[in-house]
């Protein structure tokens, strides 16, 4: 498996040549940030420069090109004032998930407190609804109820801290804190990435149980 510091050092280097002064935060988020990553784990660093134009998009995209793995690059690439303005509920993730390498998102923490926790639990309640139902109903794919569950642990980590006011980055230390019902979800999502069969039925159906008494947190 790769080093994804070292890749990340070699992105940082490479970030400094062609923004120099620019960057204003450099993070890694994701299973490789978390210490969770499979072989095959996409590596998601987070850019921040202190403003982003189209022309900065193109620039950044031709410097992944001459990293190795270019393949697994994806993250998150954001001007600092977009960032400052971003929706509380998708900054949450992102500010409690993402490891620093350069720079602090701390002076943003005010937007990633309980409020924000709320609105993530909210926002990705009804995402995984209604798209678990619509699944169920219609398409019914596999590789659809992975993603819903993998979408889930996310879920779960925002509840997590609206309820006790701690981030657990690690969704195998979260495990043994949730009450059963988010531990039964947890337990399938964590062995789904690891390649569980998919019982498209029963597990739909365990989903939209669980999901539904979010929407009173």
């Amino acid at each position: 498996m790769i080093d994804p510091w070292t890749w990340m050092e070699q992105l940082r280097q490479r970030l400094q040549t062609a923004f120099p002064g620019r960057v204003w935060f450099l993070g890694l988020q994701g299973s490789f940030g978390r210490g969770e990553a499979r072989e095959g784990s996409d590596i998601d660093p987070v850019v921040i420069l202190d403003r982003l134009t189209a022309a900065d998009a193109e620039t950044y995209r031709a410097l992944l090109d001459t990293l190795p793995h270019r393949e697994l690059a994806c993250g998150f690439l954001a001007g600092r004032r977009e960032l400052e303005h971003w929706p509380p509920a998708d900054f949450f993730s992102l500010y409690h998930d993402t490891t620093p390498l350069e720079g602090s998102l701390d002076s943003l923490a005010h937007r990633a407190g309980r409020e924000a926790g709320q609105e993530a639990v909210h926002m990705g309640a009804a995402n995984l609804y209604h798209a678990c139902l619509h699944n169920l109903l219609h398409a019914r794919k596999e590789s659809t109820v992975r993603g819903l569950y993998k979408q889930a642990a996310f879920v779960l980590q925002a509840a997590y801290f609206v309820r006790t006011g701690t981030y657990v980055r690690r969704q195998e230390e979260l495990l043994p804190l949730l009450e059963p019902a988010g531990q039964e979800i947890l337990s399938h999502s964590l062995r789904l990435r690891a390649g569980e069969p998919v019982e498209v039925g029963p597990l739909s159906q365990l989903l939209l149980e669980w999901v539904g008494p979010l929407f009173a947190l």
